[in-house]
């Protein structure tokens, strides 16, 4: 069992606020809040990626990564006539599935303020056959913002930003929402950060942007960090639901905190993962192992920098990634706070990673 608490409404505060990569100013400012209270230093570099160091006994430094940014949208294009009403048509920023984009309320973000909108779905039985069987396609999906056609075009400009609109709930033994990808590693990291004091080693912990399209912040920040360990944090799929064989799973919710052995990016280095092992052994702190097929994260952005650096890290098992439902189990968000907070307290530098 997890020893941490769960704080439900700063989760949802993480969650509900707004932040598609490139432009993660809303989270940012959130985040900097946060560490400024609890290391010894704060930095924001040119990209937009906030670095929290708390000063070690040694050289020795581990980055601790997780990333800001969530999947949304920018606004490409005002669709419409001008006796009309006009719609929005949209580029997606990060990986959605299109099937589960029909009939949700979206925020657009402009400069003059936010504007609520619909992603709309005509009725199924207007529908013919054809169309009913036809697989969706993120480029067909439009915003309708309810206003004259005119009116949009003066309120809203290509490259204004499209996020979910979706609360943060709890529902059983779980928490769900949008953005729990990466909001609740974040919220994990920031809860380490508070919790670790005097630690043998400098600690660098890194909220990246731009995960979503590529990794780009962590790349970034492991050349400019230049850790001797990186571990990065991050939800991982979760499968056990109904329709999936037990082999499809990869990660069950409350079985504990999942230790990454691979992903579609990444190999982790064989002794940081196992130290992970013991550590959560040694602990008493409930874990599982992720073996994910495909898929990358921030782990892998630290890996293809200037030279070799072992890498491990951390996933919090949630169900229904990349929707504004994702669902992650309270106890495994916990026992991935202990989890870090357990290796990062008993990291001397001593500990040899290479082969």
């Amino acid at each position: 069992m997890a020893d941490h608490t769960l704080d439900e409404p700063r989760v949802a505060e993480l969650t509900e606020t707004s932040g598609v990569p490139g432009y993660e100013d809303r989270i940012r400012d959130l985040v900097r809040e946060d560490l400024e209270e609890t290391v010894d230093r704060v930095r924001t570099d040119a990209m937009g990626n906030v670095v929290g160091t708390i000063e070690g006994d040694s050289s020795y430094s581990v980055a601790v990564a997780a990333h800001m940014d969530e999947i949304g949208f920018m606004v490409s294009h005002v669709e419409g006539e001008d006796e009309g009403n006009g719609f929005l048509e949209l580029e997606a920023l990060g990986g959605w599935d299109p099937r589960v984009l029909a009939a949700q309320r979206v925020t657009v973000h402009t400069e003059a303020g936010d504007l609520p909108g619909i992603i709309g779905s005509p009725p199924p039985h207007t529908l013919d056959e054809a169309d009913r069987e036809a697989t969706p396609d993120v480029d067909d999906v439009s915003v309708d913002l309810g206003l004259p056609y005119e009116e949009v075009t003066e309120r809203v400009s290509p490259g204004d930003l499209v996020t979910m609109e979706q609360s943060t709930k709890v529902v059983g033994e779980t928490i769900t929402g949008k953005a729990l990808d990466d909001r609740i590693c974040l919220y994990a990291m920031l809860e380490a950060a508070r919790a670790i004091e005097d630690p043998a080693v400098t600690i660098h912990f890194c909220a990246t942007v731009q995960e979503e399209v590529g990794l780009r912040g962590a790349r970034a920040l492991g050349v400019d960090v230049d850790p001797d360990l990186a571990i990065a944090l991050d939800v991982t799929v979760a499968n056990d639901v109904p329709d999936f064989d037990e082999g499809e799973h990869v990660t069950r919710l409350g079985d504990g905190a999942a230790i990454k052995l691979k992903d579609g990016s990444v190999i982790t280095s064989p002794r940081v993962h196992r130290r992970l092992r013991d550590v959560a052994e040694t602990e008493a702190i409930d874990h599982q192992f992720e073996i994910l097929p495909s898929g990358g994260t921030d782990t892998a952005g630290f890996q293809h920098t200037h030279g070799a650096k072992p890498v491990g890290a951390i996933s919090v098992p949630t169900r229904y990634l990349h929707t504004v439902t994702e669902t992650a189990h309270r106890d495994d968000v916990g026992a991935t706070v202990d989890l870090l907070t357990a290796f990062l307290e008993s990291e001397t530098g001593d500990h040899e990673y290479s082969y």
